[in-house]
């Protein structure tokens, strides 16, 4: 498998994983949880798995001086997008939260041109309101509730901040770091906020029924660890843009488990959006390949000198 090919696969997996994070979070807060514990043990039993990581592969956690402050900034801006996204799912139903939060590709893609002269071709353009527009398919309002200015605010915040993730990650300072260690200390320094935030545990919210305790688990491991691991790799091998246009599969994620564990019903509507999304994704997987045949066509039939 060449790196092209294992960049799409990885951003898939980031995206569908990252996806489950309302799948396992919402049982915690039916329970009395707030977003600050959940978030606390999300991060604080991601670490160690992370740590056993780095030592199976013969990683080390050394990094060099120059490489802590951004790093550290990595993880508040981590920290900061999943707070914001889980404060959002208070104010509003988390299938609106995580159509709000896809804005997040056209943040990537309009920074990288704006601030890095990243080429915005037509095909990306297309990609993205291909996305948007199955994205908001996938949204099942009534279409006549009035929406939190602060769900929205949140979740736009939320938004922004990955965006900023997903760019500075690639940049040249970062990229030789490994990616498990990378990732370890965007846990390390993420959780710190979360720290703060319950008061260094004074007002920590624990679960009193055992079961939920696979939740904390299930979000430690699959919307963190493997989602932050697939998210970062992918990042280098395919850049920004395409991994953001691949996060579009994240509500796809919301819709397989409504449909699959909760018997929500697949509607037409839903099979559009589902449909557009995925079109976006072969494009953006495809792009290179269709652009060159489009050129190699192009050329058979050259423009003649009409005057």
């Amino acid at each position: 498998m060449n790196t092209k090919a294992k960049g799409y696969l990885l951003g898939t997996i980031a995206a569908a994983t990252y996806g489950m994070n309302p799948l396992f979070a919402l049982p915690l807060y039916k329970d009395g949880m707030n977003p600050d514990s959940v978030l606390f043990f999300r991060y604080a039993l991601a670490i160690p798995i992370m740590a056993c990581m780095i030592k199976a592969r013969g990683r080390s956690f050394k990094v060099r001086p120059q490489e802590v402050l951004p790093l550290a900034l990595m993880g508040m801006l981590m920290a900061l997008s999943s707070l914001t996204l889980f404060l959002s799912y208070n104010y509003m139903d988390a299938g609106i939260a995580s159509t709000l939060l896809f804005v997040y590709p056209i943040m990537v893609a309009v920074i990288m041109a704006l601030f890095f002269r990243e080429k915005l071709t037509k095909l990306t353009m297309a990609c993205i309101f291909l996305a948007l527009s199955g994205i908001g398919l996938l949204y099942q309002g009534d279409g006549g509730e009035t929406l939190s200015l602060i769900g929205i605010g949140l979740a736009m915040a939320s938004a922004l901040s990955y965006a900023i993730y997903i760019i500075g990650v690639n940049r040249p300072m970062l990229k030789v770091v490994p990616t498990v260690t990378l990732t370890f200390y965007v846990l390390l320094f993420g959780f710190t906020l979360f720290l703060v935030r319950v008061d260094f545990g004074r007002d920590l919210l624990i679960t009193d029924t055992w079961y939920l305790w696979g939740n904390l688990i299930a979000l430690a491991l699959f919307p963190t660890v493997i989602s932050f691991l697939c998210t970062t790799q992918a990042i280098q091998y395919i850049g920004p843009t395409p991994t953001a246009i691949l996060g579009a599969l994240e509500p796809l994620t919301a819709i397989f488990f409504g449909v699959l564990v909760f018997g929500e019903a697949l509607t037409p509507r839903l099979c559009t959006g589902i449909v557009l999304i995925l079109s976006a994704v072969t494009l953006i997987i495809a792009g290179n390949n269709i652009s060159s045949h489009l050129v190699r066509f192009r050329k058979l039939f050259p423009r003649l000198p009409f005057k």
